[in-house]
């Protein structure tokens, strides 16, 4: 599989993104390519964006996000999308496009019947075009679930696949990167098993520490233009993972304010989260300019 991963260069300009084209750079991973000659790999970053809309999308790629990760329901920490998400999501961007499998909000603990979903889902994203997939299961004692996570990885080759944020509700972070390696994860989204990816920067750096290359540790988490060249330098991570989203209001003119769609904690029925392009575009250029 071909993946394009941008390179930005200190000396450009902070928009400027040099998409490299490469084959597969090695079989552990087809999203991360590797650098030309022109670009030193200390010079080199990757900014992955959750979204969970086609504009999202579309203002991602436009700020210089070098991946995504496509959900619903940002909300619940991301769902899976539908199949017409991903296919006009597809037909909107060039940049890679991971795809969230995960059936519902809540833990990470799974029913034989939201296996089956999931194994389902693997299928059809896998056939509709996913560039990679973002999952991952846990035991009730709060482990690595790996012979679920063995079933799905082998379920979704060739694709890549991230190891999500149930890593940060395992009961032993260094045992579970363990875990992952062995599988053959290629990444694993962490906030460093606290509240935020600032919150759980040490924890971030020893994995990074520990995983000497041979699994892509990305901080996620909060992670916002106030904190990212503090994480970055703290941890010496080559990718993270942000939503850098706006509110938009919504376009409608008659409102029933008496009325929501969801639960009391729901987002405002007139109000829009979306990925907003200055926002990404701060976030890219703090990055280049910390490394």
């Amino acid at each position: 599989m071909i993946s394009t991963r941008p390179i930005f260069h200190k000396s450009g300009s902070s928009e400027v993104n040099l998409a490299v084209q490469l084959s597969k750079a090695t079989h552990r991973d087809s999203s991360r390519v590797q650098p030309d000659n022109a670009v030193s790999m200390a010079e080199a970053f990757l900014m992955e964006v959750c979204v969970d809309s086609v504009e999202s999308a579309i203002n991602a790629e436009r700020g210089g996000a070098g991946r995504l990760e496509l959900c619903s329901s940002l909300l619940e920490g991301g769902l899976t999308p539908s199949l017409g998400l991903l296919q006009v999501v597809k037909q909107s961007v060039k940049i890679p496009v991971y795809v969230m499998i995960r059936p519902r909000g809540g833990d990470f603990l799974y029913s034989d019947l939201e296996v089956e979903v999931m194994r389902k889902d693997i299928e059809l994203m896998k056939s509709h075009g996913a560039d990679g997939l973002v999952l991952g299961a846990l035991t009730e004692d709060g482990r690595v679930e790996k012979e679920l996570c063995m079933e799905f990885l082998a379920a979704a080759r060739p694709l890549p696949v991230t190891f999500h944020r149930a890593f940060d509700m395992v009961h032993d972070p260094a045992v579970a990167l363990e875990t992952l390696v062995s599988l053959g994860f290629q990444r694993v989204l962490t906030s460093g098993c606290d509240v935020s990816a600032l919150e759980g920067l040490p924890v971030i750096k020893r994995l990074i520490d520990q995983a000497k290359g041979r699994i892509a540790v990305m901080p996620g988490g909060g992670i916002t233009e106030r904190n990212l060249q503090r994480i970055l330098e703290g941890t010496g991570a080559e990718e993270f993972h942000c939503s850098a989203r706006s509110s938009k209001d919504s376009a409608m003119k008659f409102r029933n304010t008496s009325v929501t769609m969801g639960a009391s904690f729901s987002a405002p029925e007139y109000g829009l989260k979306v990925a907003d392009v200055c926002k990404v575009r701060a976030l890219n250029a703090i990055a280049k300019n910390t490394l």
